[in-house]
């Protein structure tokens, strides 16, 4: 099957997803992503303001680099924040222009993110593999998440225990992949 390919602007093909356990590195993950790649940002352990001032100084950083960064959270957050996107479950409101990162863990959601989806959003499908997220959850595997990934009208990109090496497994059915530990320097 051919590579997915987004809609009229080009989604990054790799995705830094922020969490406490990466927090304190990364600037250097950042450093060492290849130009043009995306940060999801999440921060939930953060009070309000010191989780807007991270974004912020986040936000620069990535942006310096040609990327993008999506804020775990609505459309409408995601627009007073300046931010490029907003990551969470379908139904995250009015996302013209934005890029919107639907979360995905089966078929009802898959639908759910087809029928919410704006012009620029893609179904994040997870777990592929085993993740230090939701340890002793189900993953998908492979075959199963190629299912799911088939069927989706979206851009795909996989999550959940993925590394450089476990993308290339996918590639050929995913416009992209997103990690924590896979890509924390």
């Amino acid at each position: 099957m051919r590579r997915r390919q987004p809609g009229k602007s080009a989604l990054p093909r790799i995705w830094l997803i922020s969490d406490a356990r990466n927090d304190a590195q990364l600037e250097r993950s950042i450093a060492r992503l290849s130009h043009g790649s995306g940060l999801v940002f999440r921060h939930y352990h953060l009070p309000p303001e010191a989780r807007r001032a991270r974004f912020d100084r986040l936000a620069k950083l990535i942006r310096r680099r040609g990327g993008v960064i999506v804020l775990a959270g609505d459309a409408r957050m995601a627009r007073r924040w300046r931010a490029d996107g907003y990551y969470g479950a379908p139904g995250g409101g009015a996302a013209n222009g934005l890029i919107g990162l639907l979360t995905v863990h089966d078929m009802r959601e898959l639908a759910h993110a087809h029928a919410s989806a704006a012009d620029r959003a893609a179904a994040l499908i997870s777990p592929v593999f085993a993740t230090r997220t939701h340890p002793g959850g189900m993953a998908l595997g492979v075959a199963r998440f190629a299912s799911l990934a088939r069927l989706s009208q979206l851009p795909v990109v996989a999550l959940g225990g993925m590394t450089r090496r476990r993308s290339l497994q996918i590639a050929a059915i995913t416009t992209g992949w997103a990690a924590i530990d896979g890509l924390s320097a």
